[in-house]
């Protein structure tokens, strides 16, 4: 496709940059940042409609916001799931009655959302759901029961969107639905913090047991859940894509200049990387640019993700390398209420350890291209 900015569109550009040069602050509270977001139309730039309390922004005025944002000082989204997930998935799928419940509050930053799909023993097979959803006897409400991990910011969400088996007896991706869950149900839900390498808890575990979801509130309908699942894992593309790789050349810069400091740039293999690392950045925003409008390749999602986990694991492993023996000492000393403190690029090589991991695994990416990109056998299930 073609791909260019308009008058237009740096108007917009310029407008963005400058309420976020007046508003973002880094040490902000993020969810008091999400509400001052929404007040300004900031959130569902990308929706079809403004009838929610949110803009209406084309392609190219989007990607600038999402430039823009990753080179300002705002501080990490706390929203971008119920906005870039859930909403066009209600869009997509939702009834009137579900779309003006639910889409004003996350136009307006007010309510959170978490995603619960991934199980424990499941890995990467999202098919294979064992959290059941029980009618009441009344039939207003489900009862649901069972465990999801990997929860994104499950910790600070009001609801989530939890896909579960409503069809006693039902395999695989029959029989699931989605459901939507408010998450102040402290006798009913128990989510539980996962401590990373880097020291941080940013994924949960999140139990249910008995916890009550309204029957109005299933998304596409009792037992089509595999359908609008599908559906959701397909909206985030490339906008986010390309604010990821500001984020990613902003990486490599310090990295760069780790290599200029500790005298390593000198070694002509860790030069020689350096400039790897820098082209094949370019190649992903090339790429991304060019796929933006959407690609008829069913394979595209699972080719991008490959590049971009692959390059920032490998950027991680390079931040170490230049630093050489120095890398392994903190920036503070050790106590016994905080054992270890990162600087910013040791942070970048212990979290860029799960890049190939989370999202679908490596290996994941690799059998989704294989089979409905390239056509080659499935792989058997047991």
């Amino acid at each position: 496709m073609e791909f260019g900015f308009t008058e237009a569109d740096r108007a917009f550009r310029l407008e963005a940059r400058a309420w976020l040069a007046a508003h973002a602050d880094a040490g902000q509270d993020r969810r008091t940042w999400e509400r001052t977001l929404g007040k300004a139309g900031w959130i569902g730039l990308g929706w079809p409609e403004d009838g929610w309390g949110n803009r209406v922004a084309t392609l190219t005025q989007q990607v600038a916001w999402a430039e823009e944002y990753a080179r300002s000082p705002a501080p990490p989204r706390s929203g971008h799931i119920g906005e870039k997930l859930l909403a066009p998935t209600l869009i997509a799928h939702g009834t009137e009655e579900q779309k003006a419940r639910f889409l004003p509050p996350v136009a307006a930053g007010e309510e959170l959302w978490c995603q619960g799909y991934s199980e424990p023993d499941a890995g990467s097979d999202l098919a294979g759901v064992r959290t059941a959803a029980v009618r009441e006897p009344g039939g207003t409400h489900y009862r649901v029961t069972g465990r999801k991990i990997w929860t994104s910011l499950a910790h600070e969400a009001d609801w989530c969107f939890v896909l579960a088996r409503t069809e006693p007896g039902s395999r695989r991706h029959h029989g699931l639905s989605f459901l939507l869950v408010p998450m102040d149900q402290q006798d009913r839900i128990e989510v539980r913090p996962i401590r990373q390498m880097t020291g941080t808890s940013d994924f949960n575990e999140v139990l249910f047991d008995g916890a009550r979801a309204r029957v109005e509130h299933v998304v596409g309908g009792e037992g089509r859940g595999w359908r609008v699942a599908m559906s959701l894992l397909g909206f985030e593309r490339g906008v986010s894509t390309l604010a990821q790789q500001i984020g990613f050349a902003e990486e490599l810069g310090q990295v760069v200049r780790a290599a200029l400091d500790s005298g390593t740039v000198s070694d002509p293999v860790l030069r020689d990387r350096l400039v790897g690392q820098w082209a094949e950045l370019r190649t992903m925003r090339w790429n991304a640019l060019r796929t933006l409008g959407g690609s008829a390749d069913t394979g595209a999602p699972s080719v991008a993700k490959l590049l971009w986990s692959g390059w920032h694991q490998r950027l991680g492993e390079l931040a170490m390398q230049v630093r050489g023996a120095a890398a392994g000492v903190g920036p503070a000393d050790w106590s016994p209420s905080a054992p270890y403190e990162l600087d910013a690029l040791q942070h970048l090589f212990l979290f860029s350890r799960a890049d190939t991991v989370y999202g679908g695994s490596d290996q994941i990416q690799r059998t989704i291209i294989a089979e409905r990109a390239l056509g080659l056998p499935r792989e058997p299930k047991g």
